[in-house]
């Protein structure tokens, strides 16, 4: 029930009890009856309560109409559905629950609320009023035509989550059955997608020639697998031993028609559109500029992404400044390690020396490992909570491995039971290369996404929009500044392991150029991983993929280094006011306690610490 409907509860309550009328004087006199029991009217809500009472309203409303996320929770009670997240009804949906919470918040009185919960109530509306902006109709109308592209869509997602080794669970024969509904709601949503891309033609409003054809690679591939060897038929290999020999039957057999008769068709009319049709009418310019529209949308995004009101020209800026920065750091490890050669042939003795390059997906697996026994005892000194959940390494699937990063995080559940998944990119293996695997361990690992965002989703104090949500500027803020670390914990004291962390700092600084140099300048992709390789020691696999995926999903990659800047500008604050009273723990757990805040909220978070600090 929500705040409105309590209120108006309390209302018909009170009325029910003013409309029993009194017994005229003249009446006849009955006999006295029993005295009514009156139930009494319900305390009125505290303003922290109604506030909590929306955010729970909202947010069971939000795991109705996106499945999905509850799964990833381990919330199961819609797991039989996928979703729809595509039609028209959908985004009106989206617009109208956005409008109602908007409303139902701002009759919430702000000033009667305690300090963490006025943060709640800042989080909730700038992320509502974010969602608005987005569902607007004229930047819906450049979104919406274009659902997927080679980093970013269902096709990539949903054959690792039905795989038996993502999200979705296959404990009980319940499972095994919501999975098989799910197949066909993901035929569906297939289907439906074609769709938008021919809306999107007719409107000029497409993908990249690019993107397309390497969507169109990503789905043969998949394609590729016989049955019995994708994704999909996982799950009924290895059957839990609840599950009857009948069930096994069965469900082999279903799991089977699913795939030849529901999956592979709908990803095969996905391709062979793409390829046929979609691909003749999809744009040549890399960036947004291109596309109708594309400069207004990249102005959104760039805001939406930076939760700040920043510029494509000031993020622009603010990148060349940090690549001139990092410059001369990296001259000082060329100059420690004795390399004769220039900076350049520097980077191409990196990213080329055999002496570098893993021997195996195994041997890499195994080092990662290495790493984490190495920084977990140093963690107690910089953080006074951990994460319940535990953390696994694994490389991506060879299906998906050639356009994913150099590694991700996927988040296990709040209780534990999963644990959260470091996942590495093992493609073109040479490529791969040991001084990166100290800083990628505690971007993706521990303490960053690992410990950001499972102690925000066990932290039950938390409304679960903050303990599930969050934005990529201080969600991939905090993993590269959790990369920083390793300084103070000895992890960089081999020059070549901080090589691999200043080329990681210079990705992140070159993103912010890069970005913005094909969106907003028009930059093409060659241009763009030149400027790569001439800035650091990256591999040309690498800096090809970084570049692809700043072409498919614009400004996300401008997050992480405006995200960082923020928080370590934090912390030198707070040490330059608080002196002897700053404790680097306490910095840790207020910047995490509370989950995944616009910055702008952060910062006003941690001026309010330090004021409360100084006058202790």
């Amino acid at each position: 029930m929500t705040s409105r409907a309590l209120g108006l509860a309390a209302l018909l309550s009170t009325c029910a009890l003013g409309a029993c009328a009194t017994v005229p004087a003249e009446a006849p006199v009955a006999p006295v009856a029993a005295p009514v029991a009156v139930a009494p009217a319900e305390p009125v809500q505290s303003e922290h309560d109604k506030l909590f009472s929306l955010f729970k309203a909202s947010d069971e409303a939000q795991l109705q109409r996106n499945p999905i996320q509850g799964i990833f929770r381990g919330d199961l009670r819609y797991a039989d559905r996928f979703g729809d997240y595509i039609t028209d009804e959908y985004f009106a949906g989206e617009k109208a629950a956005a409008e109602h919470d908007l409303a139902a918040l701002h009759a919430i009185d702000r000033t009667k609320l305690n300090a963490t919960d006025q943060i709640a109530y800042d989080t909730f509306d700038w992320q509502t009023k974010d969602t608005l902006r987005g569902l607007q109709p004229d930047i819906l109308a450049l979104t919406k035509v274009r659902p997927m592209n080679h980093f970013f869509g269902f096709h990539t997602f949903y054959p690792t989550f039905a795989s038996g080794q993502g999200a979705a669970p296959f404990k009980t024969l319940q499972d095994y059955e919501n999975n098989l509904k799910r197949h066909k709601e993901f035929a569906t949503y297939l289907d439906r997608a074609v769709e938008r891309f021919k809306q999107g033609e007719a409107s000029g409003v497409v993908e990249t020639k690019l993107t397309v054809r390497n969507m169109i690679e990503q789905l043969g591939n998949q394609l590729k697998q016989s049955p019995e060897e994708s994704p999909y038929f996982q799950p009924v290999k290895k059957f839990p031993d609840t599950i009857s020999a009948a069930d096994r039957e069965r469900l082999t057999a279903e799991y089977r028609a699913a795939i030849t008769g529901e999956l592979y068709p709908a990803l095969t009319r996905l391709r062979d559109f793409l390829k046929d049709e979609y691909l003749g009418h999809a744009r040549e310019g890399a960036g947004l500029k291109y596309m109708p529209g594309g400069d207004k949308l990249y102005g959104y995004l760039l805001q939406s992404t930076t939760t700040l009101p920043v510029t494509a020209e000031q993020i622009h800026q603010t990148g060349l400044s940090e690549v001139a920065r990092i410059t001369t750091e990296f001259e000082k490890v060329r100059q420690e390690v004795g390399f004769k050669g220039n900076l350049h042939q520097f980077f191409d003795f990196m990213r080329t020396a055999k002496q570098f390059q893993p021997k195996s997906r195994e041997a890499l697996t195994k080092g990662f490992y290495d790493i984490q026994k190495t920084v977990e005892p140093h963690l107690p000194e910089y953080f006074s909570h951990m994460p319940k959940a535990a953390l696994v390494i694994r490389p991506y699937e060879p299906f998906r491995e050639k356009f994913e990063a150099g590694g991700s995080y996927e988040q296990g559940t709040p209780d534990g039971s999963r644990p959260g998944t470091f996942y590495f990119n093992a493609y073109d293996l040479p490529a791969r290369s040991t001084w990166e695997m100290t800083t990628l361990f505690l971007h993706e690992g521990e303490p960053g996404h690992h410990f950001q965002i499972s102690l925000a989703q066990e932290n039950e104090a938390l409304p679960s929009f903050m303990r599930f949500g969050g934005n990529t500027a201080y969600v991939e803020g905090w993993a590269l500044y959790a990369e920083t670390l390793g300084y103070p914990m000895g992890l960089y004291k081999d020059p070549y392991q901080r090589f691999g962390t200043l080329n990681d700092e210079m990705l992140r600084a070159m993103r912010l150029v890069v970005d913005t140099g094909i969106h907003s300048k028009g930059w093409t992709r060659e241009q763009a991983i030149d400027y790569m390789l001439s800035n650091s020691g990256m591999s040309k696999t690498d800096a090809t993929a970084e570049v692809e995926r700043y072409i498919a999903i614009p400004s996300q990659a401008t997050a992480y280094k405006t995200g960082a800047l923020t928080i370590q500008r934090l912390r030198d604050k707070s040490k330059a006011e608080l002196g002897d009273k700053f404790d680097i723990r306490e910095f840790h757990d207020q910047v995490l306690n509370t989950g995944a805040l616009p910055l702008t909220i952060l910062e006003e978070k941690i001026d309010s610490w330090i004021a409360a600090k100084k006058a202790s």
